[in-house]
This record gives C-alpha cells, structure tokens and sequence, in this order.
C-alpha cells in the first residue's frame, strides 16, 4: 500500500503519529496507548489513542510487535516522519566548536578525513563514514622484482614519497633481462604521469609498435597495466571509524541484525557505491532501512552529505550509519554542518 501523504492525516492522527515515532527513537522501545494518554501527551482517552494507532497501522505507518501492546513506525513510517514532520535541531555551539577544532590539527588531509570520520561516530554513537576524493597520485619510479617463479612485486613510488606494492602475474617463460627492460619501460612512461596518463600513453606505443620491447616484456607491461586499471578503479577510498558504537546494550537481543551490519561494512567497496550515489545530491540523504539495498537485511540506516571544493565541486560524502532509531532530527544537521566545514578545510 502506497504511503499517505502526510496532509492526509488529521491533526489528532498527526500528533500521536509524532509523538509515537519521537518516543521510539528516544527510548527505542514500542510506545503504548497510556504513555500518550500520560503527562505531556495527548488528550483523549486511551481507547481513543488505541483507535487512532490501529489506523494508523492499518495505514502502514505504525507496527505492533508480539511481545508488546505499544507500536513502533515502520520504516515507511520513518520515511513520511523524516520528510513531512521532523524539526531538525541545528548542532549546539559545542557541538560546532568540537567538530571545527577537530578539522583544524595541522596534518595531511588524510588525517583530516580520519578525524572527520571519528568526530561523527563520536558526537552521534554510530559509525562514521568519511569517502576520501578520488585524487590519482602522480608518480615517479616502479621498479620489478621477483618473487617466485611466475609472480613479481611491483614497487611504485609516488611523487610525494609514498610506497605502494602491487602483484604482478608473470609469464612462466620470462627472462631477468625482460623483466628489466619492462622496468625501465614503464618507469619511464610514469614520471611525472598518473597511472591512467602512463596507461593511455604506454597503450598507444605499444599499439603503434613504436615501443622497443621483445614480446615477454611487452606481455608484462600489458599484465601490469591491467593490474594498475583495475586495482585504481576497484579500491575503496572509504575511511571508517567508530563500529564498536553498533554494541551498545539496546542491540544484545539483536546480535544477529548487528553482525549482518558489521559484514556489509567490511565491503568497503559495496558501501563507497552508496555513498556515491550521494555525491549528486544537493544536500543531505536520507537512507532508512531496506531502501539501500546493501543494509536491508540489517535493517539500517545511513545520513550521508557531500561535501565540495571552493568552486562548489563534489569531492566526496560524508555521513554515519546506525539503527533506523537514529536522532535524525540531531544528526541530519550535523552531518550537514561536518560536510560544510570539511569543504572549507579541502578549499
């Protein structure tokens, strides 16, 4: 049945709908006909209130669990509270201060991005999620050396001084001299050049039979760039802090929700694919439960925002994930505010 519009309910409908959804993110506990009818509620009666969330769930906003009289929303119940009711409450001065001081520790972005991702796990008891700009390194040497018979290491340094090893597959026939030559050939072609600008560049000698290789080298060169392509474009740049927080006592009769969530999260790569679907997005996106198809089963929900340059391009997304009991009406304003000071310090 396809979720009412929030217009289509009555003020009384509306105000214990409101009330019902706000008491189960605070306590995380169905809330029952006396707990409305009680100070600071509604006033009606509690019969009256029973009527009410029975509509309510007939509309498939509310659910009533079996070991309990009281209701909880539905994730359908979730998504019209958080577009039609929500008042959000912007972050707190401390709450700025906290994340602005952390954005500011002088260091490498990347310890920026790392700070970022633990100030959000922290301030919000989930998970922080931090996807790092795709940013190629340009590089400067690659030097091959063999392992074992059919394997080599491939040992690439950027041009800022940091190391990475790589293994290459070998041609079982390949010769110290081939593998040398390869060598020279390819650290030529990468000084100075991103991985993809070296691809292109070492693709096209080959194809044009201008590259002075013997055919072992030549295969080993094709090897390694298939090897660098994929590996540039499968790596997950996604930095992740704060999982311990998805253990808190309100999960114990749920281990098996939390360790289902705990397996997608080490898929860094399936979770920077959902991130990157936020990265179109003009502002801050709302993912409860099974509408991702990767925490559906986990029942979980993600806050995420992109976060861009001083030209106002999109760098990369920022967001946490939890329970879809999360204080939205918290931690949608301050993911946003995180986003916006990260852009600042990216610049």
């Amino acid at each position: 049945m396809p979720t009412p519009p929030i217009t289509e309910l009555t003020t009384r409908a509306r105000e214990i709908f409101r009330l019902v959804v706000e008491g189960y993110l605070d306590t995380g506990t169905p809330v029952g006909s006396k707990a409305l009818a009680g100070a600071g509620g509604v006033n009606l009666s509690p019969a009256s209130i029973r009527s009410v969330l029975a509509d309510l769930e007939s509309l498939g906003l509310l659910a009533a669990p079996h070991t309990s009289a009281g209701r909880l929303p539905t994730e359908a119940g979730l998504r019209l509270f958080v577009d039609g009711i929500m008042q959000m409450a912007e972050p707190s001065i401390e709450e700025r201060q906290a994340i602005e001081r952390g954005l500011s520790a002088p260091g490498p972005i990347e310890a920026a991005l790392e700070a970022t991702s633990s100030l959000l796990s922290n301030l919000t008891s989930s998970a922080g999620l931090v996807m790092v700009p795709r940013r190629e390194p340009r590089l400067s040497h690659l030097q091959l050396v063999p392992l074992a018979p059919g394997r080599a290491l491939a040992v690439v340094v950027g041009d800022d001084g940091a190391v990475e090893n790589r293994v290459v597959d070998l041609p079982d026939d390949l010769t110290q001299g081939s593998l040398e030559q390869a060598s020279n050939f390819i650290s030529a072609h990468l000084k100075g050049r991103t991985f993809g600008e070296a691809t292109r560049l070492m693709q096209a000698e080959i194809t044009s039979g201008k590259a002075e290789l013997d055919a072992a080298s030549r295969e080993l060169v094709e090897r390694g760039i298939a090897v660098w392509s994929e590996d540039a474009l499968e790596r997950p740049v996604l930095i992740v802090r704060g999982q311990a927080n998805l253990l808190d006592e309100s999960t114990l009769s749920d281990l098996e929700r939390v360790r289902s969530l705990l397996d997608d999260l080490e898929n860094k790569q399936s979770v920077a694919e959902l991130l990157e679907s936020a990265r179109e997005a003009r502002s801050t996106r709302i993912f409860i439960g099974s509408e991702n198809r990767l925490f559906a089963l986990s029942g979980s929900s993600v806050i995420a925002s992109p976060y861009r340059d001083r030209d106002g391009k999109v760098v990369g997304v920022v967001g946490v994930i939890g329970p879809t009991r999360l204080n939205y009406a918290r931690v949608v304003p301050m993911v946003d505010f995180t986003a916006r000071s990260l852009g600042k310090l990216i610049g």
